[in-house]
């Protein structure tokens, strides 16, 4: 049981640190994090500490509390069908998918796409 114990804080603590490294440069324009209840969330004191965020848990089933991110799984799965088995699927296969997504125009976006609207905010940090 320990073993297992042990194993899960250290799930955890590797996806609180890779939610941090990968959110660390947008630090300064983050306010708050809305995550499912997953247990990759865990250890979200950390995330909002490190990151100086609000946290915040979209209750269970109810996913349009979390309305892109729910959209987004769905324009993902216009690639990546429900019970895919992801053994199957290569990394550039997944930046495949990534490209195509992030030059997809957006309404929230007013029909920009999310590499255009990154490309914006990463010029006018600069």
């Amino acid at each position: 049981m320990q073993e297992l114990l042990t194993l899960l804080h250290g799930m955890q603590f590797r996806a609180s640190g890779a939610c941090i490294s990968a959110l660390r440069p947008w630090k300064s324009s983050l306010m708050t994090i809305t995550a499912d209840n997953g247990k990759e969330f865990a250890d979200h004191q950390t995330i909002a500490k490190e990151l100086n965020v609000d946290f915040y848990f979209a209750k269970p089933y109810h996913s349009w509390e979390r309305g892109s991110n729910e959209n987004l799984n769905g324009l993902i799965r216009q690639y990546i069908p429900k019970k895919t088995d992801f053994s199957n699927i290569t990394e550039e296969y997944v930046q495949f998918v990534e490209e195509q997504l992030n030059s997809r125009p957006r309404k929230g976006f007013n029909f920009e796409t999310p590499n255009y609207m990154l490309n914006q905010k990463v010029a006018f940090m600069a």
